[in-house]
């Protein structure tokens, strides 16, 4: 009897390879669009390690509410917009848009930019709301 030839040893090998997959696919993520922070990460980063916020969603979605001391960026013009803050590349800076989507994009091209310490806030401005933090108006 081969261990491959039999249907039921098959479906046990798929199985297998798609949890596997399923279980590796956050390391990915987190290896190819940086360093995702919880809201609780994201706050012990600001208060701790003073890290620069910038808020990359609209300006009006910015005016309605956003995370204490985050500064505006500009997404289209997301380098210039970054090199006009004149911030510390050593410093480690929070990005932050409404989902989280947007801000794991920027942060690799942060990285790029010469920054050594960029992350992302996981779910964004929603995940931020969701576990009842302050946003400043």
């Amino acid at each position: 009897m081969n261990f491959l030839t039999q249907i039921d040893n098959l479906a046990l090998i798929a199985l297998l390879v798609v949890s596997g997959t399923a279980l590796f696919l956050p390391t990915l993520s987190t290896l190819i669009g940086g360093k995702g922070l919880s809201p609780t990460e994201a706050t012990i980063w600001i208060n701790r390690r003073k890290a620069a916020v910038l808020d990359l969603r609209p300006l009006d979605a910015y005016k309605a509410g956003h995370l204490p001391g985050a500064k505006h960026i500009d997404a289209a013009g997301f380098s210039a917009s970054v090199e006009k803050l004149k911030l510390d590349r050593k410093n480690p800076v929070v990005l932050v848009c409404e989902t989280g989507t947007l801000s794991r994009k920027s942060a690799t091209e942060m990285q790029k930019l010469g920054f050594a310490e960029v992350a992302a806030l996981d779910g964004g401005v929603q995940a931020w709301k969701e576990s009842a933090l302050p946003l400043i108006k």
